[in-house]
């Protein structure tokens, strides 16, 4: 098939999704598929041959690796050549017109929070993952607890500070310390921090007030824990052990930070907890092929769901293709699932 991989963009989660990204392309070319890699944001500004015979020119890949850094979404944008105030770079779209499917390598804003799934849609062009309304409600960490809370799943109190409003430090302290600041609408743990007293707390809050909005969770103490979902089966756990803070940037992808364990080393009824929660929070916001989803359990084996991703990683020290490992599925064969389902739903 002829695959168009997207991915970077213009988010903060743009290096782990070149890295996604590359990987998926070069599994794919393995099973004997055309991909190309292409940088949603930079699009084909440097492609000086027709659109239509990419897929018979593939270029080589060039390895990537997440760095310590978060990108300099400034520095990108100044150095893209086309001047468009399009967050989709120059002949993107009309690249995916010519391919069997595109495979959504992208995380974060414009990858996971429905946009690009509904301009793919609108345009009839076949994708993976789930679709816009779902991708957009998930990625909403306060729409996605209302109705995980409204359906009975177990998840810590939580208060929404809007700056604008003039919330204050008081709004936020209605869930109590410890707590965990966070930005509502971005993964990879960029912008969260641990508060433990009223003095980080503020001090969170101001770091994050470009965003205009923040999520203040309870902090609950307890092993952490990811699920991933696949084709609506729950897949083996995987415990998550910073060597050192929390699981944040740098933890997440700097090779040897975590301690990662799957299958997790759990009370087996625990664990069916945690897949029949994973499962359902799937389910519940309408989530198509594949999501992970993260936990705490507590000391006394209480599960607390925390938030979900449509896209998740695949980097090297991704949850999810280590997750599918331990149910027998290797990287590709997880990646040609992907395709297939993106396949069968543009034909259903």
């Amino acid at each position: 098939m002829k695959i168009v991989v997207l991915c970077g963009g213009l988010s903060m989660e743009r290096n782990v999704s070149i890295t996604s990204g590359t990987l998926i392309c070069k599994a794919l070319r393995e099973l004997g598929h055309r991909a190309l890699l292409v940088d949603m944001f930079y699009g084909l500004e440097d492609v000086d041959i027709p659109v239509e015979e990419l897929f018979d020119r593939l270029p080589e890949l060039v390895d990537a690796e997440v760095g310590k850094l978060e990108p300099d979404l400034e520095a990108v944008k100044a150095s893209r050549k086309w001047r468009s105030p399009s967050l989709v770079g120059k002949g993107v779209f009309e690249l995916c017109a010519l391919a069997d499917v595109v495979f959504l390598g992208l995380h974060g804003a414009c990858g996971e929070d429905g946009r690009i799934q509904a301009a793919l849609e609108l345009m009839g062009i076949p994708y993976t993952g789930s679709g816009c309304l779902g991708s957009a409600i998930a990625m909403d960490k306060d729409l996605t607890k209302q109705l995980a809370a409204g359906a009975g799943v177990r998840t810590p109190k939580w208060q929404m500070v809007y700056y604008d409003r003039g919330d204050t430090l008081m709004q936020a302290m209605n869930v109590g310390l410890p707590c965990v600041v966070k930005p509502v609408d971005s993964g990879s743990s960029i912008g969260v921090a641990i508060a433990h007293d009223q003095a980080e707390l503020s001090d969170a809050l101001e770091q994050n007030r470009p965003l205009g909005r923040v999520i203040v969770e309870q902090y609950i103490r307890g092993r952490e824990v990811d699920v991933g979902v696949l084709r609506g089966q729950g897949l083996p756990s995987i415990e998550i052990r910073p060597k050192r803070g929390f699981y944040d940037y740098i933890n997440k992808y700097q090779a040897g930070a975590t301690v990662e364990i799957c299958p997790s080393p759990i009370d087996p009824a625990i664990e069916a907890e945690l897949r029949r929660v994973a499962v359902k929070v799937h389910g519940l916001l309408g989530l198509k092929t594949y999501s992970r989803s993260d936990y705490i359990v507590d000391e006394n084996g209480d599960v607390y769901f925390l938030e979900i991703n449509t896209l998740p990683g695949m980097t090297p020290t991704s949850l999810m293709p280590q997750e599918a490992a331990a149910a027998g599925i290797d990287y590709k064969s997880l990646c040609q699932i992907i395709v297939d389902d993106a396949v069968k739903g543009a034909k259903a």
